[in-house]
């Protein structure tokens, strides 16, 4: 067996793998550590020499896998993000690139590679963003006619909220998501004109209750369907294991039968 036979097999190993994704989650909490300015008084070369060894292992882990799998390893997403942002972590700290050090944080993401219900959730809001787009275009067109009614109605005497078009979208995504949504604007609005629970109530009806839930709906369903085809592929290869044991049981007794006979 070759080197580079060997080494693929270490790394596929599940213990290999399962003390990289914990090296990925202690790194990500040395960096929160690192936000810390009491923590790092404290404790900031322990935190900072942990952080290099971890950056460490990460380089060993990219150039074993590069020598073990070749050209076949920028085939893969999660190969190629990990080299990014390793390669950023590797950058000098200055004053303008010390920004993009920080950008270690998202090799956290990797745990969603090998989390089943991560992945579940994942291939759930992929599924579901072109449906999602054309929710979110509806969305956006309801709240343009929106900003514009509510300017005409209400600019004039709420210039702060409703004074410009910008106003009045920003006003009306804080009433969408009814955060602060009836003290703090509707409420106001209504002492200078009592009919305008007509235009607000109507637009949170539409918009919070049913086109929000709508954008629900097609992630959940995204996700059931995600789910369906990973125990459909999950009952493919349990039946072509088991055709495959039948089809070497019936050669192994075909083999019999014919040394029988001869």
């Amino acid at each position: 067996m070759s080197l580079r036979t060997t080494l693929a097999h270490q790394l596929d190993r599940r213990l290999v793998q399962n003390f990289i994704l914990g090296v990925i989650i202690f790194n990500a909490v040395l960096l929160g550590l690192e936000t810390s300015a009491p923590v790092m008084a404290q404790a900031g070369p322990l935190i900072l020499f942990l952080d290099q060894l971890c950056l460490a292992i990460f380089v060993v882990e990219l150039a074993l896998k590069l020598f073990v799998r070749g050209r076949d390893f920028w085939r893969s997403g999660w190969n190629i993000f990990d080299f990014v942002i390793v390669g950023i972590a590797l950058i000098p700290s200055s004053q303008g690139l010390s920004v993009l050090r920080a950008l270690r944080i998202l090799r956290a993401l990797r745990v969603i590679s090998v989390a089943p219900s991560l992945r579940r959730v994942v291939e759930g809001l992929v599924t579901a963003l072109p449906g999602m787009a054309s929710v979110f275009l509806l969305m956006g067109i309801l709240f343009y006619i929106g900003a514009v009614m509510a300017t005409k109605l209400f600019g004039s005497a709420f210039p702060e909220w409703f004074g410009t078009l910008g106003h009045s979208l920003y006003s009306l995504f804080q009433i969408m998501t009814l955060e602060s949504w009836s003290m703090g604007i509707v409420r106001p609005v209504m002492e200078v004109y009592p009919l305008a629970w007509m235009f607000f109530v109507p637009f949170i009806l539409v918009t919070t209750f049913a086109v929000v839930n709508l954008l629900v709906g097609l992630i959940v369903n995204s996700m059931q369907d995600a789910h369906a085809e990973e125990g459909n592929a999950a009952t493919d290869a349990y039946r072509d294991s088991v055709m495959a044991k039948l089809e070497d049981i019936e050669r192994r007794i075909g083999e019999l039968s014919d040394r029988k006979s001869s």
